[in-house]
């Protein structure tokens, strides 16, 4: 069994960046590694512009990354009720894992943030479901046993981790958010062990 849940993401202003980092420590809690990547930015012309190895943060996921991962963990801004261009020009090119049935059986989750409180949260991490379902995945939502559900006034939902960037440090999660973060990423991680075995 793979021995690793891929916590990929995108971030452009640094809060899909933190919230990543949390939900990490949630899936190393719960006893397995946790390998933060990214994907690289695209242009408008949809051209790669962006060295092979960024200048900082997590590097970019590579084939087999996402091909050996026990569990995924995915994450992205909102962008008008929808995950990001630059995830979603990486999951386009995935067809192959897809065709060879790579990811089928394995537990996935969403997370996003934006800068909004109503800003598209729900179906971002609805619409980035979708392609995990594609490819074979068991989605993991966040259960409401978790207490942070039912106090949070930021982010937080059953579908997955999220965060209302706003204020002065828009990059700051809430205590609700950083316990729903660190959730996902122990159930995932849990569920990687028992669906492996």
């Amino acid at each position: 069994m793979s021995s690793y849940v891929l916590v990929l993401y995108y971030s452009r202003n640094g809060s899909t960046l933190e919230m990543a980092k949390q939900i990490a420590r949630g899936v190393e809690q719960a006893g397995m590694e946790a390998r933060l990547r990214t994907v690289p930015a695209i242009s408008t012309t949809i051209e790669a512009t962006e060295p092979a190895i960024p200048a900082t943060g997590a590097i970019y996921c590579s084939e087999d990354d996402l091909k050996n991962c026990a569990g995924l963990i995915l994450g992205s801004p909102t962008r008008f009720g929808n995950m990001a261009a630059p995830l979603k020009y990486f999951l386009d090119g995935t067809s192959g894992h897809w065709l060879n049935g790579d990811l089928i059986n394995k537990p996935a989750a969403v997370f996003t943030s934006t800068s909004t409180l109503h800003g598209g949260q729900e179906s971002t991490l609805l619409t980035m479901m979708l392609p995990l379902l594609h490819q074979g995945m068991v989605i993991a939502g966040i259960p409401y046993s978790e207490p942070g559900l039912n106090t949070t006034l930021t982010g937080g939902t059953p579908y997955g981790a999220s965060h209302f960037a706003h204020g002065d440090n828009p990059t700051r999660l809430s205590a609700e958010e950083i316990a729903l973060c660190l959730a996902l990423g122990k159930r995932v991680a849990t569920l990687a062990v028992k669906l492996a075995n």
